[in-house]
């Protein structure tokens, strides 16, 4: 007998029990297999093998992201840029936690009064052609992910992408949706109008769009890594197609271009949870935080739907009334810390009326500004509990509709993320933001907002492209998350959203019934019905069983890629 009377075998067989269900335990704090949630099949695919190939969820991030560059060019690509936050998993320590900023970067000869003529902000100059374009990031940031924290050449993860831009893709829905919109752009360059275009018009679905300088310029860059594409051949044909065609750059620009590894946001949620996400130049990141810590002051999971909505619609507006302070942090000093505390959070929840609208203008005032929409986002889990969650762009579709001759680089057109005019009377009637106004070398403040909310029991991945309405549609999916909803209505939900200013509530179709829309404007909300926005991509790992799952959003053409559980 033991100490206590509990009979010696029966105390061994307990002990081993215990044994047994601290290694279950053990075991299931890796996930069962990866996945990735991808907006494009042929990304998903180009991951997925990757990941087969042995490298981890980095190598596989490097795959995607060049796909994307090839089969995507409507939003994001090798002219463009983006954040990425990553989860590396490490033996018997917490994980870390990296924020990778690839935004771009101002060309050194850009200044405050670029983009005006005659005291005028002219909107062509900072959207379409070279003038537009600011330096790339994403080729410095697939060489950083697979440098410092992959396990594969950057030759191997790159090699999808090669394939897709040598072979060519068929074009889906999306691109012709793009393509019609930017139309006129596309046609008023020739290498655009050659490139993506057929005979000058939108091609058909299933056209097969062959990118074969595109697949040369991936080669340089997989052989000679940062060089490769801000050095020699590519380099210098990129500058002088850009200053050939009235742009700016110079050699220096692209030579000294850098990933700037940052600290990633980090805010306390309930029952433990923890949101990690996108510091500036992301205004995103602090406006979901300021979002959530002001629902908590708030009884938003008992409320009906038009309540909730209307929780959701006052917090947003003054979350996004703060947009304004912030900037690139190498250039400006962002208040995170005072907008982010406990005590603003709850004065500004104290100030919400839970039966009226709050007038936007009856608000302290805060700058005005604008943001391109069409990016892309795509996160990837590994099964050793390496993540990844990437929101990348070009800006607007086919960024500034302008492509480099002898490289298949299709630029940006993000220095109209910039606030254009530093008088505040631009051609978009928009009040300049002190803190975003254009400077040489200054990252554009940006609302992309890959998210990681993370507790001992779960870990989940958001994010989406949208402009400004991504730090929404994220708020919108993490609600649903806390509430303990499937993970296929994360990104499925239908959309509502409001920044600020314009001081109107925007919303898809089927968001609200036409009693709630009564409702809702007896509350003073004005309402705008538009057409289905955003393409979220999430995931999540119950860490306590090991099970991953994934979904797309049923807007785009995206589905999970599952790699085989392990064995």
């Amino acid at each position: 007998m033991g100490g206590d009377g509990t009979p010696v075998f029966l105390r061994r067989l307990l002990a081993g029990l215990a044994l047994l269900a601290c290694a279950t335990a053990l075991q299931a704090q890796t996930p069962g297999r990866a996945v990735l949630a991808t907006p494009h099949p042929l990304a998903g695919a180009a991951g997925r093998d990757i990941l087969q190939a042995g490298g981890n969820a980095f190598d596989a991030a490097v795959a995607v992201a060049a796909s994307l560059a090839v089969v995507e060019p409507y939003g994001s690509g090798l002219g463009g840029g983006g954040f990425f936050l990553l989860r590396e998993e490490r033996d018997g320590a917490p994980p870390r936690y990296l924020f990778l900023d690839a935004r771009e970067r101002a060309p050194l000869a850009a200044h405050a009064e670029l983009y005006l003529r005659d005291s005028r902000a002219l909107a062509h100059l900072s959207r379409d052609g070279a003038l537009a374009a600011a330096i790339p990031g994403l080729p410095a940031a697939l060489v950083e992910l697979a440098a410092r924290h992959g396990r594969l050449p950057l030759r191997d993860s790159l090699a999808p992408a090669i394939r897709q831009a040598r072979d060519g893709f068929p074009v889906e829905r999306i691109y012709r949706q793009r393509a019609r919109f930017r139309l006129s752009a596309l046609r008023d360059d020739p290498e655009s109008a050659r490139l993506f275009l057929d005979d000058g018009e939108v091609p058909a679905e299933g056209h097969l769009v062959r990118q074969p300088e595109l697949a040369e310029t991936l080669g340089r860059l997989a052989e000679r890594g940062h060089d490769g594409f801000y050095a020699g051949t590519t380099a210098e044909r990129l500058v002088a197609g850009v200053r050939a065609a009235g742009g700016i750059w110079s050699a220096q620009d692209l030579a000294g271009y850098r990933v700037v590894e940052r600290r990633p946001l980090r805010f306390a949620l309930e029952r433990g949870c923890e949101l990690i996400g996108a510091p500036p130049p992301s205004a995103g990141g602090i406006a979901l935080a300021q979002s959530l810590g002001m629902l908590a002051h708030l009884p938003w999971r008992t409320a009906d739907r038009v309540q909730r909505a209307h929780y959701v619609v006052e917090v947003s507006r003054r979350a996004f009334r703060d947009r304004g302070l912030l900037g690139d942090p190498d250039f400006v000093a962002n208040p995170v810390e005072r907008l982010l505390a406990p005590a603003y959070l709850r004065d500004l929840a104290a100030g919400i009326d839970p039966g009226r609208a709050t007038p936007s203008a009856s608000l302290p005032p805060a700058p005005a500004w604008r943001e391109g929409e069409h990016t892309t986002h795509f996160a990837v889990l590994d099964t050793e509990g390496n993540a990844l969650a990437a929101t990348l762009s070009i800006n607007l579709p086919f960024g500034a509709a302008f492509a480099v001759p002898g490289t298949g680089v299709l630029l940006n057109d993000e220095m109209d993320d910039f606030a254009a005019d530093p008088r505040g009377s631009n051609a978009y009637r928009l009040v300049a933001s002190p803190a975003n106004l254009v400077a040489a070398g200054k990252r554009p403040l940006s609302s992309m907002s890959p998210t990681f909310i993370e507790s001992a029991d779960d870990l989940a991945a958001f994010g989406t492209p949208g402009g400004s309405r991504i730090p929404g549609m994220v708020l919108l999916a993490v609600l649903e998350y806390l509430d303990g909803r499937p993970i296929e209505r994360w990104p499925a939900l239908p959309r509502y959203h409001h920044q600020y200013l314009p001081d109107v509530v925007e919303h898809e179709p089927d968001a609200f019934d036409a009693a709630e829309l009564a409702e809702l404007r007896r509350r003073g909300h004005r309402l705008k019905v538009r057409e289905p926005y955003g393409n979220q991509q999430v995931l999540r790992w119950d860490k306590r069983s090991g099970a991953v799952e994934a979904a797309s959003d049923p807007r785009g053409l995206g589905h999970p890629q599952y790699l085989p559980a392990r064995r």
